[in-house]
């Protein structure tokens, strides 16, 4: 007779846990929102195929200040807002990488970095976006893209990589490591990447990386994610082949 008259009180449990589960569930997911709302999102639209319009977007001219490879007089210029922690801005600093060394040899395409790290998702990107303007100081503007390509290669993104690695990496690329420590430690670079970051936003940047494409008419095209090459090689032919 126990068994039979457990059975009810179990079958009460149950049939009370479900709502309960529900009710967390819904809980979660609030809470999900609510913690992304208004975040900028790592990796957001990545891998779509999207070909982005002209847009009324306010970003600072191009200027020798900036992180170029390639020709600054470019009739296309890439600005890329990155983050040195985002996967799938390691994916896409691959691509950007391969369209410089179709388009740019012939002086047609030139990239250029920005500062993009999301504190909020990668702790670390803010101190590594820091040290790669601490080896554009030391070492020239080279030292830059070779510095930040290492950082990319190495990282196993979303805070993966040791903070010890940024010294290492200058020690390895020969520059002096009492002197970037010093750079490093001062934070000197701070504002200057917290004013890129807040030209992201305010350029409409919803995750990384974000990019703007600047044409020689004065077009502002942006691009959201991290792009297949083919679709990224589409546009610029096709914006190419209008100027």
């Amino acid at each position: 007779m126990e068994p039979s008259q457990e059975r009810p009180q179990e079958t009460s449990k149950i049939a009370l846990s479900i709502p309960v589960a529900i009710v967390l569930a819904g809980i979660v997911i609030a809470g999900a929102i609510l913690l992304t709302k208004g975040v900028p999102q790592a990796g957001l639209n990545t891998g779509t195929n999207t070909t982005p319009q002209a847009q009324n977007i306010t970003i600072r001219p191009v200027t020798d200040a900036d992180h170029i490879l390639g020709n600054p007089n470019a009739p296309i210029v890439i600005v890329e807002y990155s983050d040195t922690e985002c996967p799938f801005c390691k994916q896409f600093q691959v691509t950007l990488h391969a369209i410089v060394d179709k388009y740019g040899k012939d002086g047609q395409v030139a990239w250029v970095y920005r500062q993009f790290p999301l504190a909020q998702l990668h702790s670390k990107a803010p101190k590594e976006a820091e040290a790669t303007e601490c080896a554009a100081e030391l070492g020239g503007k080279s030292a830059f893209w070779d510095y930040i390509d290492k950082v990319f290669a190495i990282t196993p993104s979303n805070d993966g990589l040791d903070p010890s690695e940024l010294l290492t990496i200058a020690s390895q690329m020969g520059l002096d490591q009492k002197a970037f420590k010093a750079c490093l430690d001062s934070g000197k670079y701070a504002a200057k990447i917290q004013a890129d970051y807040n030209e992201a936003i305010a350029a409409g940047a919803r995750g990384t990386p974000h990019t703007v494409i600047l044409t020689k008419n004065g077009d502002k095209l942006p691009l959201e994610g991290a792009q297949p090459l083919a679709a990224v090689e589409s546009i610029i032919d096709g914006l190419l082949k209008a100027k």
